[in-house]
């Protein structure tokens, strides 16, 4: 297969420095450190706030002095997500990257370009000197991914523009003007363990292979969730026969939907048989129930050692918890214009056991700030139902539409002009750094755009390469085309 080429160079040359420089999310010092030297190096004034957001600042080009200022805003952390056989240690070791086609890949893990694509668009063009363009300035944030630590942290009066580009969004030719607020809700059930009862047979049951995605963009697409699924299965085998859970394992950060995972428990030694004939049957239907959609997936069971278990108060609670919990798509917005976008979800993130507890993290998500409340209690109660203690984050903001937004005006006309055909103007669902800066700048005019990815918080992660030149054209077109302050 003949490769894409990849253009336009100055950003994918960025982009190769950004993936050699290890960015987990909350661990961002060395991208930190690298922006600090590259504003330096290139004799712009750059800033760092307390949170460890960047400022870089770059003057008018000549002629365009009195034009308004835009900040151009992308988060410099990465999901870390890998392959169960590929070895990485993603606080050291580059992304590894290959073109496949139209595509710009990694090698068994998340490649980066959420946001690393935006960061390295900035930083092609800062690093510009055939652009024309008013004064701007590019953000770059921490930690968006597991908290939005670095927009929380942003101080009204660190950036001074009029219009933000957020350059943070995932299919080219849409240009998104609002996104979903969020909540995340934290569940963890204490006890003591006790030594497995003499008369229980272990099996350990396990899943891989699904889709995953990300918990807001990919939760309408019915794909599978690899906590649900075990959780059925637990509760159907208690439900008949009675057992004991020892451990439960899925998923890794608040926003992805999990894409493996793997249980530990004891049955009655004569229901053993039973419980494997009942795997078979289930995972069958599971794999017809979502033929559409996961199509490598990946069932096992085996015999297992014996092993500490839950009591058997506790054990029954978690798994009735987890087979009731609410995941998934729970409405549709209401507007006939949106009724497409979803405004209401909740993704089941992650379930870890340790010696004296289990964890179980989610994450709640709407357009509408009371349904989002609603649902994120619906969450909590059900957890206190099950004995658990629940911890709720504050959450964050959802981003209203501006009908009257010049630079949404500005960003469609340039398009048309370059592509010949209308963009759409959409929300999300989805948190977008945007909610953030709307309650510190409330009068920024604001637009969210980018390339188009796929697979993203997920070892599939991939980058429309031929977009990124659209993109970058686009910006450019729009730079061009701002107004007079």
């Amino acid at each position: 297969m003949e490769k894409t080429e990849l253009t336009p160079k100055c950003v994918f040359s960025q982009f190769a420095k950004i993936n050699a420089i290890p960015r987990p999310s909350k661990h961002e010092e060395r991208m930190i450190a690298y922006l600090k030297e590259f504003g330096k190096s290139h004799g712009l004034e750059t800033k760092v706030d307390e949170t460890g957001n960047v400022l870089i600042c770059k003057p008018a080009t000549p002629g365009y002095e009195d034009r308004a200022k835009v900040v151009l805003q992308s988060h410099m952390d990465m999901v870390c997500e890998r392959l169960v056989d590929v070895e990485i240690d993603f606080m050291n070791d580059p992304i590894q990257t290959y073109v496949d086609g139209e595509w710009l890949k990694a090698k068994g893990t998340t490649l980066g370009a959420d946001d690393g694509i935006g960061v390295a668009i900035e930083l092609a063009l800062l690093e510009s000197d055939d652009i024309a363009h008013g004064p701007i300035e590019c953000l770059f944030t921490v930690d968006e991914e597991t908290g939005l630590t670095g927009a929380f942290g942003l101080q009204s009066g660190f950036m001074t523009g009029d219009m933000l580009i957020n350059l943070d969004s995932e299919d080219e030719g849409q240009i998104f003007v609002s996104c979903a607020g969020g909540i995340n809700t934290a569940a963890r059930f204490h006890f003591t363990r006790e030594e497995a009862p003499a008369d229980l047979f272990f099996i350990k049951a396990s899943l891989k292979g699904l889709n995953g995605g990300h918990s807001g963009d990919d939760i309408n697409k019915k794909r599978a969730n690899a906590i649900k699924i075990l959780a059925r299965f637990l509760y159907t085998v208690q439900e008949k026969w009675g057992l004991r859970l020892a451990e439960f394992h899925s998923g890794k950060v608040h926003n992805a939907i999990p894409r493996d995972g793997w249980v530990l428990f004891g049955v009655p030694f004569d229901k053993k048989e039973d419980v494997r004939a009942e795997w078979n049957i289930f995972t069958s239907q599971v794999e017809e129930e979502f033929h559409v959609t996961e199509h490598d997936m990946v069932f096992e069971m085996e015999s297992a050692d014996a092993a500490p278990v839950l009591p058997a108060d506790a054990s029954v609670r978690v798994v009735q918890a987890l087979q009731a919990l609410d995941n998934g798509v729970m409405a549709m917005c209401q507007d006939e214009e949106i009724a497409w976008l979803v405004e209401t979800s909740s993704n089941v993130a992650s379930v870890h056991s340790s010696a004296d507890g289990l964890e179980v993290v989610t994450s709640q998500r709407s357009n509408v700030m009371s349904n989002l409340r609603n649902m994120a209690n619906t969450v909590k109660a059900l957890f206190q139902l099950a004995g658990a203690e629940v911890e709720q984050g504050d959450g964050y903001p959802a981003w209203k539409m501006n009908p009257n937004s010049k630079l949404t005006k500005i960003v469609v006309e340039t398009y048309k002009k370059l592509f010949g055909k209308d963009p759409k103007v959409l929300g999300i669902h989805a948190g977008l750094e945007c909610g953030l800066f709307s309650e510190r700048y409330p009068n920024m005019d604001m637009v969210s755009f980018g390339p188009t990815l796929r697979g993203v918080h997920s070892p599939d992660e991939r980058l429309h390469i031929p977009t990124v030149q659209m993109v970058w054209d686009h910006l450019i077109e729009i730079l061009r085309n701002i107004p007079k302050a």
